[in-house]
């Protein structure tokens, strides 16, 4: 009967305190150069105080060229980030664990920082998507290997900087992403076709990161549990790939779902009952449980410490991942573990005003706000309107702007 407060033994032998993992949530609070600052440092202190017994960081990129978003925060060869050091002592506090999320955007790097990305194959978006993002150009094979040297040489340094782990990017449509699915991946040579092919640069990515960090410290991956894509990444590709990188040694394997063309992890794909069950891939993972020996974090929908107990006890997955339940209340992780049968305060965003909640990202522009907030000391303001947050976005960005934020 495992609950949130048992402490978790990773296969490499690191201990997180507790079943409570903060899911990555992209902070967009970078400093020019592509660092980390101050800002950062107090809200992964917040977050260590908080309760929590693992932080992943939003989006750390491998590639200065190839960024998800203008403020991403970039460890890359000849890019000197002082801050990085505090930056981790911050979000270890507590006894915390702090693993950043590298990633590389592939396609899904917006035209205003990328007029050419990269993916396995120059497939764009679906329509309306191709919009915002450019058709990208495929990679040579020289660029494979020089990209999975990166995801390396991003485990080096976080390593070298006191963070305690990383986590791998293998969902939401990003690079990774890609080169599982056999709609973005069409190649021929021997990164693409099969789908052990298709795992081929993810494994490599895999054997690069540990080859730098060595055994003891945690290498973990966030993948989806399917595209909902037809003809896309499915549920038994998902599965495949878990036995697959659980048997090579992954300390943790995040569950999630969907990309930027169909979003699974936001749950509004899901119907009411699944909603209600919290867990909006719980059935997934309870399959994959039979296949993996990798500990598995469940991420998504989660809101009640009785249904994260639930989800724990009827082992489906050994980690809660929480994220925008910590951006409106810091403190959770605290409560949870109090005991008491509390709930997040989480709820569906609307402006009161339909054409502008189709115009405005409310849920990426009003919880980013909370971060922010943090970020300079000070509480969520969860009582913050949506549509204040959306009428002072667009008088700060303006129309371009606002169509980068989309």
């Amino acid at each position: 009967m495992t609950k949130i407060s048992d402490e978790l033994i990773l296969p490499c032998g690191a201990v997180i305190k507790n079943r409570i993992g903060k899911s990555a949530m992209s902070e967009n609070m970078g400093s020019r150069g592509y660092v980390s600052n101050e800002s950062l440092n107090k809200l992964y202190e917040r977050w260590a105080n908080g309760g929590a017994g693992l932080l992943i960081t939003g989006n750390v990129m491998i590639n200065r060229k190839a960024l998800g978003e203008a403020r991403n925060v970039v460890f890359e060869k000849g890019i000197d980030d002082p801050n990085l050091k505090l930056w981790a002592a911050a979000g270890s506090k507590n006894n915390t664990h702090i693993w950043p999320q590298i990633n590389h955007p592939g396609k899904q790097s917006p035209k205003f920082l990328s007029k050419q990305p990269v993916a396995p194959s120059a497939i764009p978006l679906k329509k309306p998507l191709d919009r915002v993002f450019a058709t990208p150009r495929a990679l040579t094979e020289e660029e494979i290997y020089d990209l999975i040297e990166r995801y390396g040489y991003a485990a080096k340094v976080s390593k070298e900087n006191g963070f305690t782990g990383v986590q791998i990017h293998g969902a939401h449509g990003y690079l990774v992403s890609q080169f599982l699915s056999p709609t973005h991946n069409q190649r021929t040579d021997k990164w693409g076709g099969t789908l052990e092919n298709r795992m081929r640069f993810v494994s490599e990515v895999y054997k690069a990161m540990r080859k730098e960090v060595g055994d003891k410290f945690p290498v973990s991956i966030k993948l989806n549990s399917a595209d909902f894509q037809k003809g896309g990444f499915t549920k038994e590709d998902s599965m495949a790939v878990v036995q697959n990188l659980s048997e090579q040694g992954m300390d943790l394997i995040e569950i999630s779902g969907g990309t930027y063309e169909t979003p699974a992890m936001t749950g509004a794909k899901f119907k009411e009952s699944t909603q209600k069950r919290e867990a909006y891939f719980l059935e997934y993972c309870e399959e994959v449980r039979k296949v993996a020996k990798s500990p598995l974090m469940l991420t998504g929908g989660f809101r009640t410490s009785q249904g994260m107990n639930d989800a724990l006890a009827g082992g489906a997955c050994d980690m809660i991942g929480l994220a925008r339940a910590l951006a409106v209340n810091p403190d959770f992780p605290n409560q949870l573990l109090s005991g008491k049968n509390v709930q997040s305060t989480v709820k569906p965003l609307t402006t009161g005003l339909k054409f502008l909640d189709k115009v405005v990202p409310l849920e990426i522009v009003w919880y980013t706000d909370q971060l922010h907030l943090m970020g300079q000391g000070e509480n969520p303001n969860i009582k913050r309107s949506a549509l204040t947050a959306a009428l002072s976005m667009i008088y700060k960005l303006g129309k371009n702007g606002l169509k980068k934020v989309r």
